[in-house]
């Protein structure tokens, strides 16, 4: 049974909603880049050109609640909901792990913060674009086209659906034409699948503790696994379930619950 549910709430609510523990859990948590968001992307300027001056988005934010985001209560939140470890280990690996997207700068940081709760083993990921934001100045300097992540697991390798193939850490990142663009840093449906095809079986559970466009749960649900995910930003949270998640099934609704005053949407 394909189960799909996005809350518009913080990932520290979760236990209000009794939701299962997941065998992968992916997130890209903010990169509190703060003012500086747009610093090296053209829409800086009018129409991406320097020569009309400032846009409305020179020294914004992406999110404003990206100050209040704290890494340490993310990290409990991942070790406490990933499934434990089987305790014998069979031909197959049945252990789970989390993927985190995150900048260059933070890599060794969230090393040693997953460390710190259980975390012991990582694995880099870089994700390869054909593409770069990083045009301001491109005939001064080389530019980015590039983003970093972490596999993150405690004990056990975990499971691993490789098909016979030897996996690389550098992925092609590849452009999403086919999904609507409603979040800055949405990232490709393709990807997401395939990062969930490595890590998970069909049935299994998918956890994106600040799903922002609902790219996660969209790709999860392509690949019939279980997904839920949190947004607290209302705007996000509407696109998620009224662009992102109808893909999935275009019956699909906004569903209050009656029994508490946190909202959810909810797929079976």
């Amino acid at each position: 049974m394909k189960k799909i549910e996005l809350f518009n709430d913080h990932f520290q609510n979760f236990k209000v909603y009794g939701i299962p523990h997941a065998q992968l859990i992916i997130a890209d948590p903010p990169y509190n880049l703060g003012v500086n968001a747009y610093a090296s992307n053209p829409a800086w300027y009018k129409d991406g050109d320097n020569k009309n001056g400032e846009s409305e988005l020179a020294g914004k934010e992406f999110f404003d609640t990206d100050k209040d985001f704290r890494p340490a209560e993310f990290m409990h939140f991942c070790s406490q909901m990933l499934v434990k470890e089987p305790k014998n280990v069979g031909e197959k690996s049945q252990s789970p792990c989390m993927v985190i997207f995150c900048a260059f700068e933070q890599l060794h940081y969230y090393i040693d913060l997953g460390e710190r709760y259980g975390f012991k083993h990582y694995i880099p990921l870089v994700f390869r674009k054909n593409f770069s934001a990083q045009v301001l100045k491109a005939n001064m300097k080389i530019v980015g086209n590039c983003e970093y992540g972490l596999v993150l697991y405690k004990d056990k390798l975990p499971k691993f659906n490789n098909q016979g193939r030897m996996i690389f850490n550098c992925f092609d990142w590849g452009r999403d034409t086919k999904t609507p663009k409603v979040h800055p840093t949405q990232k490709p449906v393709p990807l997401l699948e395939k990062i969930i095809e490595l890590f998970t079986d069909e049935g299994d559970v998918v956890i994106d503790p600040t799903a922002g466009s609902g790219t996660t749960l969209l790709a999860a649900g392509n690949c019939n696994r279980r997904a839920y995910g949190f947004e607290i930003k209302k705007d996000f949270y509407a696109k998620a379930t009224t662009q992102i998640l109808t893909l999935i099934c275009p019956k699909m609704s906004f569903m209050p619950q009656k029994e508490n005053k946190y909202k959810q949407l909810n797929l079976m």
